[in-house]
């Protein structure tokens, strides 16, 4: 499994509940695209609406030579997933302070497939929690490193 792209700002600003994985449908210049690595997913989210789920916000830059209409680059773009799964995520986000957000875009079996979850807010003492232990974690193999030597 070759990770195409992440998204950070999710998984620091979001607390994992329960993880899906996703196709995605495509257009070809957009498969090449996403294969080269031109794809980002900081603004992106996911919603369920008339029994499909959407990837909403996503940018995948023009493939040169593609002819594309204006604003395609950041289309919806539809996730396939089973029936009990989009269930599971349409009933979680009718919880308060529950929603949808995509972890990464990865290739699977020369598929490209999305990492989705259902995530919680952190709150802030969370992160600053989270923060203070890596900075402790780095200090410690630091210190490790410089014992070794």
């Amino acid at each position: 499994m070759k990770i195409l792209a992440k998204n950070k700002k999710a998984l620091f600003n979001y607390e994992l509940l329960e993880q899906f994985e996703a196709g995605m449908i495509l257009k070809g210049w957009e498969v090449k695209s996403v294969r080269r690595g031109s794809i980002s997913l900081k603004e992106s989210y996911v919603i369920v609406k008339d029994g499909k789920a959407l990837l909403i916000g996503s940018h995948i830059s023009k493939w040169p030579g593609a002819e594309i209409p204006h604003g395609d680059e950041t289309r919806e773009r539809e996730l396939l997933l089973h029936e009990h799964e989009l269930i599971k995520l349409q009933t979680g986000m009718k919880i308060k302070g529950q929603t949808i957000a995509v972890i990464d875009v990865h290739l699977q079996k020369n598929k490209v497939k999305a990492a989705i979850a259902l995530v919680r807010g952190k709150k802030l003492y969370d992160k600053r929690a989270k923060l203070k232990e890596q900075d402790q974690k780095r200090e410690i193999e630091r210190d490790l490193k410089n014992m070794i030597k």
